[in-house]
Parts: structure tokens; sequence; C-alpha cells
């Protein structure tokens, strides 16, 4: 499934904008932590919110230990029970945490764009967690041991700060998901997983499959179908096989639950 968001585009930096002086500037400055997903799009660690949130000598000083890794679709991050041993700072992949069933099934319980990180338990005082992590967009993230980052953590007061206030948007999330799985209908839940997927690309474009889609929601693959074609005789999307078009954001708004503007208004209460 591929979604294209034509009314809430971001600006992203294409190597062509710059001078011949600030590619050299950049390339000195991060070549050792950074690669290309598109030939023409820089990577950087102040693509993740967290990390841009950072002072530039704190940012500076923590971007040696920063190692920029392609996240392929399907790449499992950690499972259920699994010792941590690194973080991931995404800067344009999706990845889900999510909760695999003895019976096979699985749901997701958050997902973790450049708003955050995955691994909040390696500094919340425990060595796993029950959950699992995938990557369901292929991008790119910053990784770093775990036991680089407790010990940066010791000296960096901010970057405690910024951590423990994105582990309650993350608790937020998670909160919102339970609430709207069991008091939602599938139209404003599909609508809430395009608007938060929507506003965590630094581009226009994802892929998903609807059986990924499906997965995430906890729903048949056949009940994504069925709500996708609601849409678009609504007039919100244009929809074809694998294919999703956002023609009317604004639209697909309000046809969502509260759930949206909760998330969104805690992130930018606590991460601005």
């Amino acid at each position: 499934m591929t979604i294209v968001n034509n009314t809430n585009k971001k600006k992203v930096i294409q190597a062509k904008d710059l001078t011949v002086e600030q590619r050299v500037q950049h390339n000195d400055a991060i070549k050792k932590h950074t690669l290309n997903l598109n030939p023409n799009i820089l990577q950087h660690p102040n693509q993740n919110h967290i990390l841009a949130a950072l002072p530039v000598a704190d940012l500076e000083i923590l971007t040696p230990h920063l190692q920029l890794v392609l996240m392929p679709v399907g790449k499992m991050l950690y499972e259920s029970g699994e010792c941590l041993r690194l973080a991931y700072f995404p800067t344009s992949c999706l990845i889900s945490l999510q909760y695999d069933l003895k019976s096979g099934g699985t749901s997701e319980v958050a997902g973790v764009g450049n708003e955050g990180m995955v691994g909040i338990t390696i500094f919340m005082g425990g060595d796993s967690t029950p959950s699992s992590a995938v990557v369901r967009m292929t991008g790119y993230a910053y990784q770093i041991k775990s036991n680089v980052l407790m010990e940066v953590l010791k000296n960096n007061k901010l970057f405690q700060d910024l951590l423990l206030r994105y582990t309650q948007v993350l608790l937020t999330q998670i909160s919102l998901t339970a609430v709207c799985n069991r008091h939602h209908n599938l139209q404003q839940q599909l609508c809430r997983w395009l608007l938060f997927t929507l506003d965590r690309l630094s581009s226009n474009e994802i892929t998903m499959t609807q059986e990924l889609v499906s997965s995430m929601l906890g729903v048949r693959r056949e009940g994504i179908t069925e709500t996708a074609g609601n849409l678009q005789r609504l007039g919100l999307i244009s929809y074809r096989r694998g294919h999703i078009t956002v023609t009317n954001r604004i639209g697909i708004e309000n046809h969502v639950c509260e759930c949206y503007g909760v998330l969104k208004n805690e992130l930018s209460r606590l991460l601005p």
C-alpha cells in the first residue's frame, strides 16, 4: 500500500539545494555517521526530533556514538523477553511496538517514527520487555549501544528529561490505542493510523501492504479493504489496489476520533 499526502508536505533538505562549500562542510561534519537512503537526500541526527532538541554541543558529544543503519521492512529489532543491547532513534523509518499472541495474532500497541526512540526499557530500569519491535516502513535510524547510552545520560540532565518526556508521550499513545480499539469504529481507527503515519514522514509516500495495516490494527484484512472503500466514496482518499492518495486531509481529520488530537497535543506539549 502506498500512501501519499498531498496536503501536508514537509520540507526535505536536498543535496542539489546546497552550495559546494555547504556540501563540503556537511560531509566533513558527519561523513562518519551518515548514509543516504536516497542519493539526493541527506541523512542527519537532527532528523530525529529528540536528537534535534539537544543543544549543538551535546549533539556533537553524542554523534560519535551514533551509527546510522538501514532499517528494512520486517527487521526484528528485539523480541519479547530479549535483553536490549541497542536503542534506536528513527529518522525516516517506521517501527511498530507489538504484542504477539500464542494464537499467532499480533497487534500494534504503539508506533515509533522520527518523533521518538525505541528502547525506553534501557533507561527505565528493565533489561527486557514483553513486547517486540519490528520495522514496518523502510528507512534509516541511528542506533547506539545501551551501555553507552546510559553513560551519556549520567552526565546529561537535559537528555534525561527529553527521554522521560518522550516516555510519557509513548505511554499516552499506548493508552489511547487501547481506548481507541475498544470504543471507536474501524473507520476512525484507520483515519487515526493514517494521520499518525503521515505526521511521521519526512517524505510524502510510504509503502505498506493491506495485510500489514490490518495486522497493526488487529483487524481482518477485509475490514481494511471495506473501510478504505468507504473513505474513497466520501472523497477523502483516492484508492486502488496497493495505493492510497490522501486527497483531503482536513476531511480525514474530521472523521478521525479524538485520540489523534489528544496525542498530537501531548507530543507538542512535551516535545515542542
